[in-house]
């Protein structure tokens, strides 16, 4: 399943570059894509699915690891880009994300090294990592929404658009787009810290532990929070929102995914 869902991805994203840099893509008046394109990355969507559960389900245990978070993180991205392609014309983001979905599928596959989660038949326990995987994938969407809009801003300002970057919606879409994610990842966020603070023992079995992990996470959160009260006092846009949107990304992947892979590859680890 990992190699179907990395295929079906690449040859995706494929099609999308040669279409839309060589100018063949087809307009749609409404969403982004045709049927047939919308079977195919909801059958990679499928197959990525299932590739996980068995990677992340062993019984009653749970087993996780850098890869499988990554994977989860990009899996959600792109269902997110699937259910919003119905609504808004989103190529570039779909361009941008599905060569890292493909390479994300193979990830469990190559670094196989996890460990099992603690109290894994707990339902609390789920739930905490489904919030916290949905927020981690939440500002993933954004991070790749950012890099995009920063794409796009600068091609503006030379006065010449790619075909690439053409079919982007308006930078205004964007950016309104762009801090809804952020809003709704940043109460999932909050919820996660939370329930990890209060429920430690019940959700880990242990008590909880100030690390370099909750430090990164603490300040993903802050860089988030600042984001968002000089957006809501200040206006904050441009150039100068998109510099915390990829700060508090780059803070929240150290708090887990850094830590994690250095603990799997780097010091053999699980």
């Amino acid at each position: 399943m990992h190699a179907i869902a990395a295929t079906l991805y690449a040859g995706l994203a494929t099609y999308f570059w040669r279409t839309h840099t060589s100018g063949l893509a087809p307009n749609t008046s409404s969403g982004s894509l045709q049927i047939w394109q919308r079977a195919l990355l909801f059958a990679a969507l499928l197959a990525h699915a299932l590739s996980l559960r068995s990677e992340i389900f062993d019984g009653d245990s749970m087993r996780f690891s850098f890869s499988i978070a990554l994977s989860v993180m990009l899996w959600l991205t792109i269902a997110l880009y699937w259910l919003e392609g119905f609504y808004a014309r989103i190529e570039g983001l779909q361009m941008l994300g599905l060569p890292l979905a493909a390479v994300a599928a193979l990830l469990p596959a190559v670094f196989t090294e996890a460990h099992l989660l603690p109290n894994a038949d707990s339902i609390g326990f789920r739930l905490h990592i489904l919030v916290a995987m949905l927020a981690y994938s939440l500002f993933t969407a954004a991070a790749l929404h950012a890099m995009l809009m920063a794409a796009a801003e600068r091609a503006l300002h030379h006065g010449r658009v790619p075909v690439l970057l053409a079919g982007l919606p308006p930078l205004m879409t964007m950016e309104t787009l762009l801090f809804r994610l952020i809003q709704v990842a940043f109460v999932l966020l909050t919820l996660t810290l939370i329930s990890g603070f209060l429920f430690s023992e019940s959700l880990f079995g242990k008590a909880f532990v100030f690390n370099h992990k909750t430090v990164f996470a603490l300040l993903s959160w802050a860089i988030f929070a600042a984001l968002l009260v000089g957006r809501h006092l200040r206006g904050w846009r441009g150039k100068v929102a998109l510099r915390w949107t990829l700060s508090g990304f780059g803070a929240l992947l150290l708090a887990y995914i850094g830590s994690r892979f250095v603990l799997e590859v780097i010091l053999g680890r699980a």
